[in-house]
């Protein structure tokens, strides 16, 4: 694979599938890196050794959170210096809750890292539909390959040079679009879960700034973009989760109707804690993460956050 607008994407899901689409139809070389078995989008080509990410500048890491370590532990071996890595991972690891770049950092010698986000969806990324999305990086360079890769007429993709905010804001959202998911599933009318989508994401901004993001990237695309397509996806995951949560629902039963694994699941108890701990007001997040696992009444859960104080 030559170096000039290459690209390798590790993961063979629907979102590994759809960046590598989306790569090939700027005229990138792309390289297809799964141990799936199906046949790769037009124009990309396929392999099963993670080997041969080595081969492009440009490796994209799009896996579920959970592998991103072990799998950039992987790639580490047969990458350098010279090579730039950006993931589509949504999540935070660890009770510490570390980004996945500052994870995958301690495991390869890359040091241009960088993260995507925002309101893209992968069925319109895959189809070529007009869509927007974030790159963001620390590094100038990091982005503006990004932008060469992905920049088309259907798919804008805007720079951002804070890594924490953008990872943080891709995490948040999925918590909050079970909220949401929630509000819907109550019957709150459209005033009511416009009120509390707007609350979430200051709520959200807060959460951010604390681990060291910048309040602004969860005010825009990363942030506000990224909750408003979730809760725009009726069959989201993490929507049908939070929805099942308020038609009275287990948590077991809700997860069976999602129908997919739901990192937010997981997640939410975590940033409690850690909300707690860095004494940020959080009441969305904390009312949500103790429904779930308290199984507390709708009703009960509806007061809480009707009477919690809305905070700038």
């Amino acid at each position: 694979m030559s170096e000039t607008r290459s690209v390798a994407v590790v993961g063979g899901g629907l979102w590994g599938r759809a960046l590598a689409s989306a790569a090939a139809r700027t005229g990138c070389d792309v390289l297809l890196i799964s141990r799936r078995t199906e046949d790769p989008p037009p124009k990309v080509r396929a392999a099963t050794a993670i080997a041969e990410a080595a081969r492009a500048r440009l490796v994209l890491l799009a896996v579920p959170s959970a592998h991103a370590t072990s799998v950039a532990a992987e790639l580490g071996p047969h990458l350098d210096g010279g090579h730039f890595l950006v993931h589509g991972v949504r999540g935070l690891i660890g009770d510490d809750l570390r980004t996945i770049s500052e994870a995958v950092r301690d495991e390869m010698p890359v040091r241009r890292l960088g993260a995507l986000g925002g309101p893209v969806l992968a069925t319109e990324l895959a189809d070529g539909s007009p869509s927007m999305m974030v790159v963001g990086s620390r590094y100038r360079e990091v982005r503006e390959v990004v932008i060469d890769a992905f920049g088309s007429n259907a798919l804008r993709v805007y720079p951002t040079a804070d890594l924490i905010g953008l990872e943080w804001a891709s995490a948040l959202t999925g918590c909050m679009a079970i909220a949401i998911g929630y509000a819907l599933g109550a019957g709150l009318g459209p005033g009511l879960v416009a009120a509390f989508t707007t609350r979430a994401v200051h709520e959200a901004a807060r959460v951010a700034y604390a681990a060291g993001g910048e309040h602004a990237t969860l005010l825009d695309l990363a942030g506000l973009g990224d909750l408003l397509a979730a809760a725009g996806q009726r069959d989201r995951p993490e929507i049908v989760l939070g929805r099942c949560l308020a038609e009275g629902k287990s948590l077991d039963e809700a997860r069976t109707a999602a129908g997919e694994r739901t990192e937010a699941v997981a997640l939410l108890p975590k940033l409690r804690d850690w909300t707690h701990a860095k004494k940020v007001a959080a009441p969305i997040l904390s009312t949500i993460a103790s429904s779930m696992l308290e199984g507390r009444p709708r009703d009960r859960l509806i007061h809480d956050l009707m009477v919690t104080p809305i905070l700038s």
